[in-house]
């Protein structure tokens, strides 16, 4: 994927180099025994979360990108600059034209995250900058920062929850 395209939600395949940071991921993993393995469906994220198997992966929506609408494949410095500055003074509120608000965004991982928490298991999830960037802080107990930085590419981030014994 080339830098500066706001990708959301258009479905592409995993890039060709993207086998050598599977095998990072999954050496980073080793030991982990996660009970499941979650994943956005975009053929990006499946391919990953495949390989990271088994489990098979199970396949979520509420997993998928923060939808960009109209926005979606455009370079960021292409897109009207009123209409970003409207986004990053209401992440909450705004949607890109045919996208969705940030709080439809945090809407859809809550209830992923509610998920979680009935299963109580170990697990591993494999999604989007957004979402990921939700969950992390709903793990956490922090606040949800829709326009803080996601975490990087092929970033592994174990969160424990909770106590054992």
């Amino acid at each position: 994927m080339a830098s500066g395209i706001c990708y959301g939600r258009l479905d592409l395949e995993l890039h060709p180099d993207g086998a050598a940071e599977i095998a990072r991921i999954a050496a980073e993993l080793a030991g982990f025994g996660a009970s499941a393995i979650w994943s956005s469906p975009a053929r990006r994220c499946i391919a990953v979360a495949a390989a990271l198997g088994p489990p098979a992966p199970l396949r979520t929506a509420r997993l998928l990108e923060l939808n960009f609408g109209a926005w979606e494949g455009m370079a960021w410095d292409d897109i009207d600059r009123a209409a970003l500055d409207l986004w990053a003074a209401s992440p909450m509120d705004f949607a890109p034209p045919g996208g969705e608000s940030g709080a439809a965004l945090i809407a859809r991982v809550r209830s992923f995250h509610a998920t979680l928490y009935e299963a109580g298991q170990d697990c591993v999830v494999v999604s989007h900058g957004g979402p990921l960037k939700v969950l992390r802080a709903l793990l956490r107990g922090e606040r949800i920062d829709l326009l803080a930085k996601p975490l990087g590419l092929g970033c592994v981030d174990i969160v424990t929850v909770g106590s054992t014994g």
